[in-house]
């Protein structure tokens, strides 16, 4: 019987996994029609619920509280999805200013399904951050009139704020061009999901029971006598051209003009910065560099401004393709002028991209390269027309930054945290693994004197840790908000967390301190190459929610705890005598690592039933998550699962297993797409 059940949890796991790819090729609509709904994927994880059930009976799984909770949360969970799938009505309602409306259309039918009341829209109107273009919030102001008993009642419906009217919730989906409608998602659910909130309530009580047991595994693994000793430390025993110079009489504005510009207060990407930011920003994604040719960033954008007619003979734009510059006959430098893409009035991309743009297929390497060089041709129109920034208006409209604030984020701007950060992490991270692999060949016995030795590393990683620390602290303090927006800011987050768990763990487990230095640096390095939206903006309206702060702390805590058990695993599988010992050490970091995936999972489909309607929708980031967790549940059933009893073949799994947060993270970023794309 624990076969079957084993065979079918690991059928799920590769169904699930072959959905995502097959939507990336066929689409939502398939996978949903054809999987996701299909009754024999819901009787698959029906008869893996029945099958856990008839298991834990026989088993008297009831004797133990937190383990028996812990699995029934998850039976609950299903049970709600199900009663979600069964029950509830999903779809969109249209309207219009002062035009009664008494149906919605249903999603997956797109048929007229009555609602027991009417909705009215008021007004409409967009919210914006105070003197910017930016919107921070969409509103509806409704009426909701019941016409057989007369009741009537008036509501704002707007990002994070759904109106719960007679068991239906409305949220704001869209708008109509012209301000006068709205578009509202709907979902009637009555009972499944205040069935599935219950699960997740079950889950995080049952997850603290189980760290927090004093006779349980974690429990045990932390009292072990492996891991206790000082011992555990014998693991690693076994195991510039000048571009301008050719440039005659080129007109550029002074030092002392240029300073006095960076702090100057402009409004850009929808935010007021000093002119510094807007400066960096413009020779960086022209040149690649913050400065260039020996001149400062502001030395640049405040000449192009006042000389146009003179920079534009300038080569500043950089090119990487050979072929573009051999068609645009460029010859012996990396760098466009402007006056390179332009003749006469005839702009020569845009009839290149005409010719190449038609071609069929994945974008070819030239196709990359035009679409690049457009994009900084029209960074420098956009400056030249005026659009690019906007000074602060001076009736008082916008509030302006504190000098506080100004000087804060020129610092940020002036320090490059990432850069130094990962090259600081990865050279004691090579020094330090490479220093006590010395040491322990050397000296085979560590003594207490030797042990002590080997922490000189926490100080240097202390130094990174509060360097990490500072930079973030300083683009929370500029940003106004909790840096977990985007892909580089999580990443950014993720080396923090790595750093922090590396400090707090390296008096047990010394060879924890290497660790958080690669793991950290290399985080950094991937960040830093990717270039992932360093930029400082506004959040958009849905992201003003307080669940995104936990939802993603959650996964990136989690995330840093399983790097820990992967270069946990590269050891174990070289190491004989110590494999045992490393075999409990990733066991001790899996259930915090599992328990906080779960948790951010759960805050996470809070969060989207809040904002959304919906608290499960399948999307690819979903699904890899979900096969996250339950690929990394699978250690914790040794018992039934002997193989995992193996060091060998469980570090093997964990190097496997993490392949699966990889694809979570990087996979779906940049090749199946979806709500949750950070590309």
């Amino acid at each position: 019987m624990k076969r079957i059940v084993w065979l079918l949890y690991i059928a799920l796991v590769i169904v699930l996994a072959m959905a995502t790819f097959i939507e990336y090729s066929q689409g939502t609509a398939f996978v949903c029609t054809y999987i996701y709904h299909s009754p024999a994927f819901v009787m698959g994880w029906g008869l893996l619920v029945l099958l856990t059930l008839w298991i834990g009976w026989k088993q008297r799984m009831w004797k133990h509280i937190p383990a028996s909770l812990l699995h029934l949360s998850f039976v609950v969970i299903l049970v709600g999805a199900l009663v979600s799938f069964l029950t509830s009505r999903k779809g969109f309602i249209h309207l219009r200013m002062n035009t009664p409306v008494v149906q919605f259309v249903e999603q997956e039918t797109h048929v007229l399904t009555a609602l027991p009341f009417s909705l009215m829209l008021d007004t409409f109107f967009i919210q914006y951050y105070p003197g910017i273009d930016a919107p921070s919030d969409y509103v509806s102001r409704v009426t909701c009139s019941v016409l057989e008993n007369g009741e009537s009642r008036q509501a704002e419906i707007s990002m994070n704020r759904v109106l719960d009217f007679h068991g239906y919730r409305f949220y704001q989906s869209s708008f109509d061009e012209d301000e006068k409608g709205s578009w509202l998602s709907v979902n009637y659910d009555p009972w499944g999901t205040a069935v599935t909130y219950l699960g997740y309530l079950m889950l995080g009580v049952s997850m603290l029971l189980v760290l927090f047991q004093r006779r349980g595994t974690f429990y045990k693994l932390l009292n072990h006598p492996l891991l206790k000793s000082g011992g555990v430390c014998l693991l690693f025993c076994l195991i510039s051209t000048d571009t301008f110079a050719s440039t005659k009489k080129l007109s550029i504005i002074s030092r002392a003009e240029a300073d006095s510009l960076s702090t100057i207060q402009i409004i850009y990407h929808d935010r007021v910065v000093p002119f510094n930011t807007l400066a960096r920003d413009f020779v960086k994604k022209l040149t690649g560099k913050d400065s260039f040719s020996n001149l400062s960033a502001e030395e640049i954008v405040g000449s192009w401004m006042k000389y146009p007619d003179e920079w534009k003979y300038v080569p500043i734009i950089k090119v990487k393709s050979v072929e573009l510059l051999h068609r645009l006959r460029v010859e012996n430098t990396a760098y466009l002028r402007l006056v390179d893409v332009l003749d006469g009035n005839r702009y020569r991309l845009r009839e290149w991209w005409q010719f190449e743009g038609q071609k069929v297929g994945k974008p070819s390497a030239l196709q990359k390269a035009i679409l690049e060089t457009d994009e900084k041709v029209a960074l420098i129109a956009m400056l030249s027309q005026g659009t690019l920034f906007h000074f602060l208006p001076t009736d008082g409209s916008v509030e302006p930054l504190s000098e506080t604030k100004v000087q804060a984020e020129l610092l940020y701007n002036r320090i490059p945290f990432s850069k130094l950060l990962f090259m600081y992490c990865l050279t004691m991270g090579f020094l330090s693994f490479g220093w006590v692999l010395a040491r322990v060949l050397r000296k085979p016995s560590v003594s207490g004197a030797s042990y002590r030795w080997m922490l000189m590393w926490q100080t240097p990683l202390l130094v990174a840790l509060l360097f990490h620390a500072m930079g973030y602290a300083l683009r929370w303090y500029i940003g106004g908000r909790i840096p977990l927006s985007n892909g580089y800011e999580t990443m950014q987050f993720l080396a923090l967390c790595v750093l922090v768990l590396a400090f707090v763990l390296r008096r047990c487990f010394v060879f924890v301190i290497p660790f958080g230095f690669l793991l950290s640096g290399f985080t950094l390095l991937v960040s830093y190459l990717g270039q992932m939206n360093p930029q400082i903006t506004p959040l958009m309206p849905v992201l003003i929610s307080p669940w995104l702060s936990a939802h993603v702390s959650c996964i990136m805590v989690s995330y840093a705890l399983l790097a820990f058990t992967w270069l946990n695993g590269w050891l174990g599988l070289f190491v004989g005598r110590e494999a045992e010992r490393l075999m409990l050490f990733s066991r001790l970091l899996l259930y915090p690592a599992v328990f906080f995936l779960g948790a951010g999972i759960f805050m996470g489909a809070v969060w989207a039933n809040v904002s959304w309607g919906r608290y499960w929708a399948w999307d690819p980031k979903e699904v890899w998550a979900l096969i996250t967790f339950m690929v990394y549940a699978l250690p914790f059933h040794a018992d039934s699962l002997r193989c995992f009893r193996r060091p060998k073949f469980f570090h093997l799994y964990m190097l496997l297993a993490f392949l699966t947060v990889l694809m979570t993270y990087f996979g779906v970023n940049y090749f199946l797409g979806g709500m949750h794309s950070y590309a």
